[in-house]
């Protein structure tokens, strides 16, 4: 039981909280992000389910196996976050150890996750579900026909020339395996990029607490929401009933990366357990332990994290979109400059001299060379992203965020700084909405933030006199 949470405290207690009969119905993980939080609540949902009652990771019975591959019906899984990295990285996994039970098994687990968000008990009369019908079929193929190669890999089948298992076209097993791999992955950049928001609606919650009342099909129910402090206000409202009276064959799990996170209302009806980051070799143990990588590359600040880790299978990791996040704030502090002196005033606002002071090195470092206009701007960030392949749009904005408040802390003593501040968060949050909630093209999505933000900027800056700037 939680014995593949590693380096967390709060797993121990977790397992001693269950043998002793004193777990709460409804309980908070928080702390950063590929801290355990996830697998945590799912190993949880395995143990209360568990026939056995021990709970050990290779329990036989019937309701252990089926949570191994999250395919049990009494869990129910959804909240917004990044899932293409682990699928990425679990099919290297697998191609590392092509014969690995266990390869087989956290691949399907990265893929299932996924799909999880998708589930009927979730959708039900959402018209967008049909649009995303066909690759979830395709998605949900590719794993049935993997899950026979993953028994067949547990059985230790591997007749045929040099020990591979070969099927009747003379291909082996694991050839199978990887081109089921690059299907399955392709599949579930598509899904995540089109299905996925980044947001918590009203109407997740409200099916989620109609299934919470339901009987179990074993002997306990578990509802996992990941990343809960991004549910909407009516979502927020409508899980506070539920928390209020949870019916008593169920146990709720929330996460989010911090405790403040999560409102008032919510965080008193909570037990809270925390997560810590772990230092650089616990760090090196879960990736040797479970993505089965010896020889892991550092992250891109020197050290070594999970997160950095599984960030270097993205098809636009954060090392790439950093630089690009550099240029677009640099890029737009020069536009803004040059609008603002066709106001007539000379003066440069000093956020706006240190927002270019700060990033333009970056940027020009990554090889990204200095523009101005609009027009040749925005088709620059667009190419060097691939137009945002893959969910990476958030990721982008977020870093930009991150870009400009490390800008700008030169300026705390600056009338602006509060100023600039308030617009770059309020601009980049509506921007995410437009594209995660409201399904717009990133492409409009960011043309819209940089006239906005430009706009702003002069705006607030001509706004005062200049002997105050």
């Amino acid at each position: 039981m939680f014995e593949n949470i590693i380096g967390q405290a709060a797993a121990n207690q977790l397992g001693e909280d269950l043998r002793s009969g004193r777990l709460a119905p409804s309980m908070l993980f928080f702390g950063p992000p590929a801290s355990g939080k996830g697998s945590a609540g799912l190993e949880l949902a395995r143990a209360l389910s568990c026939e056995d009652g021990a709970a050990a990771w290779n329990c036989p019975c019937p309701a252990c196996a089926r949570h191994r591959y999250l395919l049990h019906p009494d869990l129910l899984i959804l909240g917004p976050r990044p899932f293409s990295a682990e699928i990425a990285a679990s099919s290297a996994a697998l191609a590392r150890e092509p014969d690995s039970p266990a390869g087989f098994i956290l691949f399907i687990r990265s893929v299932r996750k996924l799909l999880a968000r998708f589930s009927p008990v979730l959708w039900e009369d959402d018209p967008r579900l049909g649009k995303l019908n066909s690759l979830l079929q395709s998605l949900e193929e590719d794993l049935d026909d993997f899950e026979i190669l993953a028994r067949d890999a547990a059985a230790g089948i591997r007749p045929g020339n040099g020990g591979a298992a070969e099927n009747g076209a003379g291909r082996t097993a694991s050839e199978d395996a990887g081109k089921l791999c690059a299907s399955v992955l392709k599949n579930a950049l598509r899904l995540e990029g089109e299905g996925l928001g980044e947001t918590i609606p009203i109407a997740r919650i409200r099916r989620a607490a109609y299934w919470s009342r339901l009987a179990p099909s074993g002997r306990r129910k578990t509802l996992l929401i990941e990343n809960a402090d991004r549910m909407q206000e009516g979502a927020r409202n409508s899980l506070l009933k539920l928390l209020e009276e949870p019916p008593e064959t169920i146990s709720i799990v929330l996460t989010a990366p911090r405790r403040e996170a999560i409102l008032p209302t919510l965080l008193s009806r909570l037990r809270p357990y925390r997560f810590l980051k772990r230092n650089e070799d616990r760090e090196l143990e879960v990736i040797r332990r479970v993505f089965r990588d010896k020889t892991p590359s550092p992250g891109d600040a020197g050290s070594l994290s999970v997160g950095a880790y599984l960030d270097g299978f993205l098809p636009q990791p954060d090392e790439k979109l950093r630089p690009l996040a550099a240029f677009f704030a640099s890029s737009l502090a020069r536009a803004a400059l040059v609008a603002f002196k066709k106001k007539g005033l000379n003066e440069i606002p000093g956020p706006l001299a240190s927002l270019g002071k700060y990033c333009a090195p970056i940027a020009e470092a990554a090889g990204f060379g200095r523009l101005l206009r609009a027009g040749d701007i925005l088709p620059a960030v667009l190419a060097a992203s691939g137009n945002f392949e893959g969910p990476s749009f958030p990721r982008f904005l977020r870093l930009v965020l991150s870009q400009v408040r490390e800008a700008l802390k030169e300026e705390t003593g600056s009338p602006l700084y509060i100023a600039y501040n308030d617009i770059w968060r309020k601009y980049t949050a509506e921007a995410e909405a437009a594209s995660g909630v409201w399904n717009q093209s990133p492409a409009l999505a960011l043309e819209s933030l940089f006239y906005r933000l430009r706009e702003g900027m002069v705006s607030a800056a001509a706004g005062l006199r200049p002997e105050k700037l």
